[in-house]
């Protein structure tokens, strides 16, 4: 059976991006490979072992171009209006808070969310831990 270990982004400020994913999600450096011509930097958190992997490409000046393909990362949270103020009051911009309930108004959602953009303008969604989403 295959297991999920990681999914690699690319960030143009290693430092920024360390800082961003630290505040918003507590994901901290697990190890930093460093390379003539790029870093990986590998950050996780206690909850589990599924890392996310930076990478820098040394003299990058441009930002990259995130294209159509990219969906978004997703992160599940216990209190997601109390992660929402937080995110606020660290100053990253979440985006309104969403109820997604596909069979319309008076049925109940299926899951309840925000967005939020990393420094490099990587999507990432903020789930309320419930149903299939733990």
């Amino acid at each position: 059976m295959a297991k999920a270990i990681h999914s690699m982004i690319r960030v143009l400020d290693e430092a920024r991006s360390i800082d961003f994913y630290d505040r918003a999600f507590g994901l901290k450096i697990a190890d930093r490979l460093d390379f003539e011509n790029f870093t990986l930097v590998y950050l996780r958190n206690p909850e589990n072992d599924f890392e996310l992997e930076l990478t820098v490409n040394k003299g990058r000046a441009e930002p990259y171009d995130l294209g159509d393909g990219y969906g978004h990362l997703a992160f599940v949270v216990d209190d997601l209006d109390a992660e929402h103020a937080r995110f606020e009051a660290e100053g990253l911009a979440p985006r309104k808070l969403v109820a997604f309930a596909p069979g319309g108004p008076g049925t109940d959602p299926i899951a309840r969310f925000f967005f939020v953009a990393d420094p490099d303008g990587y999507q990432i969604e903020v789930l309320q831990r419930a149903g299939r989403y733990q």
